[in-house]
């Protein structure tokens, strides 16, 4: 098993920088590919969507198949158990009472001087969800994007999966139904996002993507940014364990290796001081990375991308864990709450030997839709605040004109522009 590493050691500046650049290298070939997608999705419409659809998808499509039928759906939720069905409402039933909390109101405030100042909050018309549907499926992430969506009262949600048989999958079309989503479109990778961003004849145009992808998905909504909103472009994703000499071993690992099972890019990272709990971490992924049925992605990822390392204490812990600004950030520790007071830069912190990342991929409430790749220094997870917009209000009475109009215009005056200045001042003269 992998070589533990200590702070002081010259190795761990190094093994640092390389967890943190991974799958940032830009790759030229891709983006040079993905541009052709897009710009020709943008141009030619439906012609190019269902062409690169049949490309890489392998399925036929024109205007009149491309968007899932009720019959469709209906024959896609007949085949999801009934348990599974309850699994995903209590997923969404959470969800949507954590979101709840996060609705922001308008306002409008006056004072005395007849000023009147506010903001308006109004949710988007219309969201484009992009739902992965290659080697894995992932309804909660239906789940996560569509409700707090809904919840900000967003009229239309388009939700675009690849259908690579033809037929929705299942979970992903229950998760849809659960959640709220409005319409289904049976198409993926970059000429999907590049048909939200533009919109053809058989897709309409949306306000905002949101949801992961691969690679292809990623760089194509860096290139759609700014004729359409996003919502992060999604890294590798990773966790990074604080824990002191109590933490269970058996636990840690499980935690290291539920990341490292996701892809081979995934990070999984213990820091710690207690170097008797990093040797029995290690042991303990040796006995349970053999019983993953992902093992072998698992085994690189932790390979090329994990470390077990020891700290001076948990405050140098905490500090590295403040650099790595990781999108899971698990706290197992005693002191959590202390602990958590520490925390400058995480998409989403978990508490205690007894909150493990899974629980908040899945049915804790909180939005598993958060920044990777050290992006957690400046945004934060996915809420109902993405899928609003704000509007300034303003309203000065001919008082609140006298009083500041002769100040404005000198602003407007500092700066070149005397027809700011005057629109203002002729209002002082009637």
């Amino acid at each position: 098993m992998k070589k533990i590493i200590h702070t002081q050691e010259k190795t761990f500046e190094e093994r640092f920088l390389q967890i943190k650049k991974r799958g940032k290298a830009f790759d030229e070939e891709l983006w040079t590919t993905v541009r052709r997608i897009v710009d020709e999705v943008a141009t030619r419409g439906d012609e190019a969507l269902f062409a690169y659809t049949q490309q890489f998808d392998g399925l036929s499509l024109n205007a009149g198949t491309v968007e899932a039928s009720p019959l469709e759906i209906e024959a896609a939720l007949s085949l999801v158990p009934a348990d599974d069905r309850r699994v995903l409402k209590l997923a969404a039933d959470r969800i949507e009472s954590f979101h709840r909390k996060q609705a922001v109101p308008s306002w409008l405030a006056s004072d005395e001087e007849g000023i009147e100042l506010g903001q308006r909050v109004l949710p988007l018309e219309r969201v484009g969800i992009y739902a992965p549907g290659g080697r894995a499926v992932y309804p909660s992430t239906v789940l996560m994007a569509a409700v707090p969506a809904r919840l900000a009262g967003v009229k239309e949600i388009i939700l675009a999966t690849p259908a690579k048989s033809g037929a929705l999958h299942p979970l992903i079309a229950a998760a849809a139904r659960i959640s709220g989503v409005s319409r289904i479109f049976k198409i993926g990778g970059a000429q999907a996002i590049a048909a939200l961003a533009y919109g053809t004849a058989s897709i309409p145009a949306v306000d905002k993507i949101v949801g992961p992808g691969n690679a292809y998905v990623a760089t194509a909504k860096k290139i759609v940014y700014g004729q359409v909103a996003i919502d992060m472009i999604a890294g590798p994703s990773e966790v990074l364990i604080v824990a002191d000499a109590g933490a269970p071993a058996p636990q840690v690992a499980a935690d290291l290796l539920a990341q490292a099972e996701h892809d081979v890019l995934a990070s999984a990272i213990l820091l710690t001081p207690s170097a008797t709990l990093a040797l029995e971490v290690s042991a303990e992924l040796e006995k349970q990375l053999p019983l993953l049925s992902r093992s072998e992605v698992a085994a690189q990822s932790w390979n090329d991308f994990g470390a077990l390392i020891v700290t001076r204490d948990i405050e140098e812990a905490m500090a590295v864990a403040n650099r790595f600004a990781p999108e899971h950030l698990e706290l197992m520790v005693e002191d959590y709450t202390g602990a958590l007071q520490k925390v400058q830069n995480a998409g989403a912190v978990f508490l205690g030997y007894n909150t493990p990342e899974a629980l908040g991929d899945y049915i804790a409430g909180p939005n598993h839709i958060l920044p990777t790749g050290g992006t957690a220094r400046f945004s934060s997870p996915l809420g109902v605040y993405d899928f609003v917009k704000r509007t300034s209000v303003l309203c000065f009475s001919r008082e609140a004109v006298q009083r500041y109009g002769q100040d404005a215009a000198r602003l407007a005056d500092l700066e070149g522009f005397d027809a700011h200045g005057r629109s203002v001042t002729i209002r002082m003269k009637t």
